[in-house]
């Protein structure tokens, strides 16, 4: 199923919106373009260089409270929970689901959600998790989360897309744009590779969008807008968000279910995936009840920059030492760079700044000397001979018609060397490309 996609156009800068054509971030995609591509935590690893500036998801990300844990599943049924009547309309055609916050102050006090929240025993289970276990990494995640809050949410609302579903992203990294996992996930957004050029982010030796604030977020939010148009329930959205939307709609289709409850309760989708939506809404309730959970409301400061317009390599410890503007405050404005510099031949990269330094920064550019790169390791070639023949290994995120136009081959004949009746490709395998 296509979904209608939104056409407006935004670029945020901390808390403020400029206009730049959306296309310019992804270009058009449909999930049917990557009913191939595997869940970020499913997904095998792929081969691709892990520079030094990425750390390792955090273990706490991963882990399951222990008294899920020594079940070996999760608590899935709803027996003890409880599901509030449900509230005013809210955004995204949803109806706003309210349920007393379990372990807040007893005041009466009620909060208004706009994802659904059950608050279950597996739910609850989670918030203990955050609230005991690892309260004090939590309250990290919180406060990074507070620097991009404001543009995830402003990002959010262009797609029509509730707020409360920022807190994905502090389920999946914690909003750390350098964590990566190790199935290869990376970002704030832990997008696969595949994935991640699919909703058209720039991946290669020297970029890697998945790690920029702005834009990995816009792609998750035109994923998560297909997932929610594709399956019609946020539960079932984010499941597929993390075991991939296959896997979830052949859940569906053969337990005969509508919803991830129903699912939650067979062995169709892995235990991650079941523990995976309880955790997005006891991160939630969390986060919207700070106060009642004791914890601190101090915010970061916003994710605001100027851009600078480079148009040659430049190491961050250059810039440094020419402009006084900090080594650090560079990484932190440009995680996307991934050799701590710009990349080469590119005549208009745009370098983020401080907010006020732009100027400064221009008027010694010509002073920056051009940063020299080592040689790239030649890796082994996509393509591989055999019987005298060329063959292509389908990399995650190809099509056979993608395949069709990157090679200049035309796609019958492509289907008729390859005897494929069906345009379905899997990555790894090899087609014969030999004309």
């Amino acid at each position: 199923m296509t979904s209608s996609l939104r056409t407006t156009d935004i670029l945020v800068v901390g808390v403020f919106c400029l206009a730049i054509p959306l296309s310019v971030l992804s270009p058009p995609v449909s999930l049917a373009e990557i009913t191939s591509i595997e869940s970020d935590a499913q997904a095998p690893p792929q081969e691709e260089d892990i520079d030094s500036n990425l750390v390792p998801l955090e273990p706490e990300l991963t882990s399951a409270p222990p008294d899920l844990e020594s079940t070996g599943e999760s608590t899935d049924k709803n027996t003890g929970g409880t599901v509030a009547p449900p509230a005013a309309a809210s955004n995204a055609g949803l109806s706003a689901e309210t349920s007393e916050t379990p372990g807040a102050a007893a005041d009466s006090t009620v909060t208004t959600y706009n994802i659904p929240i059950v608050v279950d025993p597996a739910v609850e289970s989670h918030i203990r998790f955050f609230n005991t276990s690892i309260r004090g990494r939590f309250e990290q995640w919180l406060t990074r989360l507070s620097r991009y809050r404001p543009l995830v949410e402003t990002i959010f609302a262009e797609f029509d897309l509730p707020s409360d579903l920022v807190n994905l992203s502090l389920v999946e990294s914690g909003f750390n744009p350098y964590a990566y996992s190790r199935a290869k996930a990376t970002g704030p957004w832990q997008f696969m590779q595949g994935t991640g050029k699919a909703y058209g982010l720039r991946i290669d030796h020297y970029v890697d969008e998945r790690r920029d604030p702005i834009k990995s977020t816009v792609a998750a939010a035109r994923y998560l807008r297909d997932l929610y148009d594709l399956f019609g329930t946020w539960p079932l959205a984010m499941a597929a968000y993390n075991a991939g939307e296959g896997k979830v709609m052949r859940a569906l289709r053969k337990a005969q279910a509508e919803t991830f409850l129903d699912i939650s309760k067979t062995k169709l989708i892995r235990r991650e995936t079941k523990q995976y939506v309880p955790r997005i809404m006891a991160a939630t309730v969390i986060a919207r009840n700070l106060d009642q959970y004791g914890f601190s409301q101090d915010s970061a400061p916003p994710h605001q920059f100027e851009e600078v317009v480079v148009d040659r390599a430049m190491h961050f410890r250059a810039i440094a030492n020419a402009t006084g503007i900090s080594y650090e405050e560079l990484r932190l404005l440009n995680p996307e760079l991934r050799r701590d510099a710009t990349p080469p031949n590119e005549s208009a990269y745009h370098l983020k700044v401080p907010v006020g330094t732009s100027t400064k920064v221009m008027s010694v550019l010509d002073r920056i000397p051009t940063y020299k790169f080592a040689p790239l390791m030649v890796k082994r070639s996509q393509y591989a001979k055999k019987d005298s023949s060329q063959w292509y290994r389908v990399r995650a995120g190809d099509t056979l018609e993608k395949v069709s136009k990157r090679l200049r081959i035309p796609l019958k004949t492509l289907k008729a060397q390859n005897n494929l009746s069906s345009p379905l490709i899997k990555t790894g395998e090899f087609l014969k490309i030999g004309r």
